[in-house]
């Protein structure tokens, strides 16, 4: 378990490096700073921008210090947004963001795993095509046209919530229904050819035959063995739904860090962008180290210590 853990987070400071690495050499590649736009500064006042923020410096020099500052904890400070720092944006924004994508991951996993596990029990029946009819619709549009149509239905035409900012609880319900339905699709669609392989499998049958009634079977052996991949699923799940709400907090409104994040890329401000990144990496790998730890809790088959000598 040890040797497995210091693996696992070797591999994940390789990835962070890895990360800042690019995102610094990304932000240098494109052309112009994050001045550029301001055409009423004289130069003399934007070549004092420009070394306040260590801009005039070589790249190699500007690089080391990002990367000693990353180190330090120091994200950098905004270049447009009134000169705060990126970690204050990142306190002050991320709370609304997470909220939103904690409620999204309850939701998919809850109707996912239940549409799921409805269209197996009821193979080739009218509840298995009315699921994977909901799966499909839910892979096919996109976030942002369910976000669109939830609005028109729910907030115009039905006046059953608002349609900007979360005030109240139930103005929770459109974004995570809007952020969720592709997850609940997916998950849906995962569990539900996953169960399928475990009915069908010998020991279900050998279960049978012993009398065990559907309840046990389904249980100790059907639940577990099916819902595997969906543990898989839930790191870049919770990344993704976390860290990919952008679009669907500019439509409702949400002062969450997508919509800054969103913000700072239009104003080409470096040090927002990167910082960002980097927390949005940060929250990526940490996702998927988890993952990995209660994916070898819940399948015995996997083991996390090391493999006994002789084995394969």
């Amino acid at each position: 378990m040890l040797r497995y853990m210091l693996n696992k987070f070797v591999f994940f400071f390789l990835a962070m490096f890895v990360l800042s690495s690019i995102t610094f050499i990304l932000m240098k590649a494109i052309p112009g700073d994050p001045f550029i736009s301001e055409k009423a500064v004289p130069p003399d006042v934007k070549a004092r921008l420009l070394a306040q923020y260590g801009l005039d410096k070589p790249l190699f020099i500007q690089y080391t210090t990002y990367l000693t500052n990353l180190l330090s904890g120091d994200l950098g400070i905004s270049m447009k947004l009134a000169n705060r720092a990126v970690v204050d944006f990142i306190r002050d924004s991320f709370p609304l963001s997470l909220r939103l994508g904690i409620a999204a991951i309850f939701t998919s996993v809850i109707i996912g795993v239940t549409l799921g596990m409805t269209a197996a029990f009821r193979h080739r029946k009218l509840m298995d095509s009315t699921a994977m009819i909901i799966a499909v619709l839910g892979v096919s549009v996109p976030s942002f046209v369910m976000a669109a149509v939830l609005q028109w239905l729910f907030a115009v035409r039905i006046p059953m919530f608002n349609v900007v900012g979360l005030v109240q609880a139930k103005d929770y319900v459109l974004p995570t229904l809007a952020l969720s339905a592709m997850p609940i699709a997916y998950i849906a669609r995962l569990t539900r050819s996953n169960m399928l392989e475990v009915l069908h499998s010998d020991y279900i049958k050998t279960a049978r035959a012993k009398g065990l009634n559907s309840w046990t079977i389904m249980r100790r052996h059907v639940l577990r063995n099916g819902i595997l991949p969906v543990v898989t699923f839930l790191g870049p799940l919770t990344a993704n739904v976390i860290t990919g709400s952008f679009i669907i907090e500019q439509i409702f409104g949400i002062g969450g860090l997508g919509k800054i994040y969103v913000q700072s890329i239009g104003n080409r401000d470096y040090s927002l962008i990167m910082g960002i990144t980097i927390f949005y990496g940060l929250i990526l790998m940490t996702a998927r180290l988890l993952t990995d730890i209660a994916y070898g809790f819940i399948d015995p088959r996997i083991k996390l210590g090391k493999r006994k000598e002789g084995s394969a």
